[in-house]
């Protein structure tokens, strides 16, 4: 896992997406084209939490280092430092692998 410089703001999340599946599990090379996108990744950076209406930060479920499911499509793919990680917010994740 390389160190981020991004800090996200609110609730939302940055994660470092996992490597697609190469082969299948009978052992089928899979191009570039087939391959699914991955819905697991490892949590980068956190930001403070939600803004409540009390002004209070609302706790973050994730702190880095955490391996989460998210959804196919959720949040936003960029590039940062040379290295692929999507932005989502907390509300896309939908599971902490334990």
């Amino acid at each position: 896992m390389a160190k981020i410089n991004i800090r996200p703001l609110d609730d939302r999340i940055v994660v470092e997406p996992l490597d697609a599946e190469e082969t299948t599990s009978g052992g089928i090379v899979l191009p570039d084209a087939a391959r699914e996108k991955p819905q697991r990744g490892t949590v980068v950076a956190v930001g403070p939490g939600k803004l409540l209406d009390s002004g209070d930060r609302g706790a973050v479920a994730v702190t880095v280092g955490d391996e989460v499911i998210f959804g196919k499509y959720g949040g936003t793919d960029i590039e940062v430092d040379g290295t692929e990680v999507k932005i989502l917010r907390e509300s896309d994740i939908l599971a902490k692998v334990v």
